[in-house]
Parts: C-alpha cells; structure tokens; sequence
C-alpha cells in the first residue's frame, strides 16, 4: 500500500466514533447469512466520508482501486464519493467519463452494500446512460445473476426519470416482479415511485393497473406511498 492510500485510511480512521461501528453493522445486516455478512465498519458517519473525500478528491485510480479492494465499508464509501466527483468534474470530457464508468463497472465487487450502489449509480452510470443513450448497460446489469449489479441497473434509472425518460425504469421493473430479494423489492418501488413523481401519476397508475396484482407487497408498498389514501387502498387490495 502506498503513502497516499495510507493517508486517505488514515484520515478516515480519524474520524471514527467510539461505538459506532456496532451500530452500522447491526443496521447495514452483516451477520452471518445477511445481505451484508463479513461487511466491517470502524465507525465513519456519511458526513464524515464526505468531508475526507473532498480532500482526496484528486485521488489516482490505482489508490482508487486500493480502496475498492478494502473490506473496510467506509474506505470503499470513499473511494466511490471520489469516484462521483471525479466524474461531475469531467463533464466536458466524454472520454475521461466514458474511462470512469469503466472503470466503476468493473470494480462491482466492491460495490457491495445498497448504500454504496445508492450513493454512487445515479451520479455514475445513471448519468453516463443518461447523457450517452446507452440504455443496453443497465439492461445488462439487470440481466446479471450479481443482486448489487441488479440494484445499480434499477437505481440508476433515477437519474433517467429526472430527465423525463422513465421506459428502462419500467422495463427493468418488469424484469423484477419476480425477483426474491427484499432490496430489490425495495429499490424498484422507489424507482416507480420517483416515475409517478418526476413524469407522471397516469404513468405510474398504468403499470399498477396491469401489474400490481403480481408485484411483491414491499415493491407495492414503496410505489404507492405518495398516492392518495384511496388509490393506495385500492392498489393494495387487488395484491
């Protein structure tokens, strides 16, 4: 490990809260059989992350990639805050972004917790697809067997719907009726949600007419919240 990587760990270990770290890993599930088993924490709040990203926000790829690898949940948290900002920086370079998203889709293995896909995917590939067209690399992901590749395919989508675009939500969406997991149950409704709130309720109403019947109850229950009270009790009693 380099200097400048022992830095940035260094920085972050700084800032670490006493007793923190038993309460992210109760809340972030990394018991044995959870979603997020083996993930370690030391303690860093968001806020905290943030603050030591801006510091490192020059950070070379390989120190990057150094901090990708690390079983540390707040080293890859930064790693990818730096990796966002790197990319809002780029915005007159496709190119480099084009580089950054390759780069950010072939370190997923690091990319391992809802919290990191959410904090990351909008700002990267949702706004690379949104930017470029390339509606085929969420279709991909969707398409993968990897759930936190499946998450970033959805939440990504939610830079699209800002942008007025909302079919790859619905499409993927349709992909995940079936789908077993409770975070992608969740990150769908969210997303179908945002569709009824950035494009339309005729919209999100079309797709619970023909498909709230099969989708899963928490999906259901998080594309409904801003409903009204009588269209939520109608949606849920057709489930």
């Amino acid at each position: 490990m380099d200097e400048y990587t022992e830095a940035w760990k260094e920085a972050l270990y700084t800032e670490a809260i006493p007793g923190k770290k038993e309460v992210l890993q109760r809340f972030f599930k990394t018991g044995p059989g959870e979603y997020g088993d083996g993930d370690i924490f030391i303690g860093v709040t968001v806020p905290q992350v943030r603050k030591i990203s801006k510091l490192m926000s020059d950070a070379p790829f390989h120190a990057i990639e150094t901090m990708l690898d690390s079983p540390v949940h707040e080293h890859r948290l930064s790693a990818l805050l730096v990796l966002v900002e790197s990319f809002r920086k780029e915005r007159k370079n496709p190119e480099a972004r084009k580089k950054i998203v390759e780069f950010y889709l072939s370190h997923t293995s690091g990319i391992n917790n809802w919290d990191l896909v959410d904090l990351s995917a909008p700002k990267i590939t949702g706004e690379y697809v949104s930017m470029t067209g390339k509606t085929d690399i969420l279709h991909r992901l969707s398409l993968s067997t990897e759930l936190w590749k499946q998450r970033i395919a959805i939440v990504s989508t939610w830079t699209l719907l800002k942008n007025g675009v909302y079919e790859p939500t619905v499409e993927i969406a349709l992909r995940y009726l079936s789908h077993k997991h409770d975070l992608i149950h969740k990150a769908t409704g969210w997303m179908l949600r945002e569709m009824g709130k950035r494009i339309g309720e005729p919209q999100l109403c079309e797709f619970l007419d023909l498909h709230a019947k099969d989708m899963p109850r928490t999906m259901l229950r998080y594309a409904i919240e801003k409903l009204p009270a009588t269209q939520r009790k109608h949606y849920l009693s057709i489930r």
